[in-house]
């Protein structure tokens, strides 16, 4: 530790959205044909949700919803790759660098093992870190809860940041 603190550090996001109208569903930053979309005030992207808060609370810089609120201060149908975007250049600006991240989808609906490797590249190519540090796990929820139930979709991530090199 420096006299900036720690120079690793380690959050925890975690996101849910319930399906509801239109397709095509957005998740880990790829359209998913075919599945219903989540409902939500921005594209519905739990995923890029739980990231975003798993980055901010390794920072310190809160949640999503201090950055970007669900009302009038942010577009309604807003891309969640924006936001994400934008948290990842809010990390920069306080001196921190996304270094990995390990997320776990539970969705019993639509069938996610063919797209985790796109998810996971889309991630990586939005954090601006190569696709070996972003890890991408699906579970069905062995029918628990509203996810498990093909309900909603549920997202966990965890994720490291490292303190930018001072001058």
């Amino acid at each position: 530790m420096g006299m900036n603190g720690p120079l690793r550090r380690v959050g925890i996001g975690v996101d849910g959205h319930p399906f509801g109208p239109g397709r095509p569903l957005r998740l880990g930053g790829i359209e998913i044909a075919g599945a219903p979309a989540l409902f939500g005030h921005s594209d519905g992207d739990a995923a890029l949700h739980a990231v975003a808060d798993a980055l901010l609370g390794a920072a310190g810089l809160g949640d999503l919803g201090r950055h970007h609120p669900a009302d009038d201060r942010t577009p309604r149908g807003v891309s969640s790759a924006d936001l994400l975007a934008s948290i990842v250049a809010r990390l920069r600006d306080a001196g921190w660098r996304p270094e990995a991240v390990d997320l776990t989808i539970v969705a019993a609906r639509p069938r996610l093992a063919p797209h985790l490797e796109a998810m996971q590249s889309a991630i990586a190519g939005l954090r601006g870190v190569q696709n070996e540090v972003v890890s991408g796990k699906a579970s069905t929820g062995n029918l628990g809860g509203d996810a498990g139930a093909g309900r909603s979709i549920e997202v966990r991530a965890v994720a490291t940041v490292t303190r930018l090199e001072t001058r």
